[in-house]
């Protein structure tokens, strides 16, 4: 196993490449773990997630959560560790006004913010700019204000997604109190993330619904009006990036990756990934 742990100022970089490893109850700060390859289980507040490759997942500070590596093959992963302060003060540099910016910029309160939990594709900005400090970090670089830029530019890019993900789709939901819609977007959020976490096993529609604390009927319509797709269409979705993932990084059979992601007919497979992205699996490769 190799574990890397890098200060900077009060925040905390780890990467780790591992096939099995075990970290329990981290908490206290805020997080963003990130899984390059393989795939990571978590548990957060009463719920059981897993990470796979090419996604990262977010912890609001006073999270306890777990992590736990078990694979035949090296699982390669990065945790982000925010000290409270650095976001609390990247917040107060976003939402408070020119005027007291500049003429009293210690005694404004700065709120910690809390964010929805969720899990998220690493992708764009984010992913190149993670793979951009993970790389200054495994080339031993100690210039913490660089390694500090990083993680502000981390920051925008995660705010940039939650607005994205989280914001602008909760104001798409046709219910007038917005205590209601932030409550079914976090609803939705759950169901979401257990969609990913299982995207590869055979999971049925009740039982999403029941993770979510939804009527079917309810959660089917307000999933269709958040992500502008049906729970099914979502999942086939994930399926399909994660072939990507295996067709461009590992020799498997075509056949063999059709049944990793869980899709139960390679003709329906080569069908769908061909409608999708206008190449079939093997021009992909």
């Amino acid at each position: 196993m190799k574990y890397q742990r890098t200060l900077v100022n009060k925040n905390e970089v780890i990467i780790e490449s591992a096939y099995d490893s075990f970290h329990p109850e981290i908490s206290g700060r805020y997080a963003i773990d990130m899984i390059f390859s393989g795939s990571a289980d978590y548990t957060a507040s009463g719920r059981d997630l897993t990470l796979f490759s090419e996604n990262f997942i977010f912890f609001n500070q006073q999270t306890a959560y777990t992590k736990r590596i078990n694979s035949p093959s090296k699982v390669r992963s990065m945790s982000v560790l925010f000290d409270p302060d650095f976001v609390s003060d990247f917040e107060y540099s976003r939402t408070a006004g020119d005027s007291i910016l500049l003429d009293d910029p210690e005694n404004y309160r700065k709120e910690a913010p809390v964010f929805v939990e969720a899990i998220y594709p690493l992708q764009g900005n984010m992913k190149f700019n993670m793979l951009h400090l993970k790389k200054h970090i495994d080339q031993g670089s100690t210039d913490a204000l660089m390694l500090s830029s990083y993680l502000e530019h981390c920051l925008i890019n995660y705010y940039e997604i939650y607005h994205s993900e989280v914001i602008n789709r909760e104001a798409s939901l046709k219910f007038l109190s917005h205590t209601t819609k932030s409550e079914i977007l976090r609803r939705l959020s759950i169901a979401r993330d257990y969609i990913i976490s299982n995207y590869n096993k055979n999971i049925c529609l009740e039982d999403i619904a029941r993770i979510a604390c939804l009527s079917v009927n309810h959660f089917l319509r307000t999933f269709k009006q958040a992500y502008q797709q049906s729970p099914h269409q979502f999942l086939t979705s994930i399926r399909l990036q994660q072939a990507k993932y295996f067709l461009r990084n590992t020799d498997y059979p075509i056949n063999e990756i059709v049944d990793i992601v869980g899709f139960e007919c390679p003709s329906s497979f080569i069908r769908l990934f061909r409608n999708s992205f206008q190449v079939t699996p093997g021009q992909y490769r």
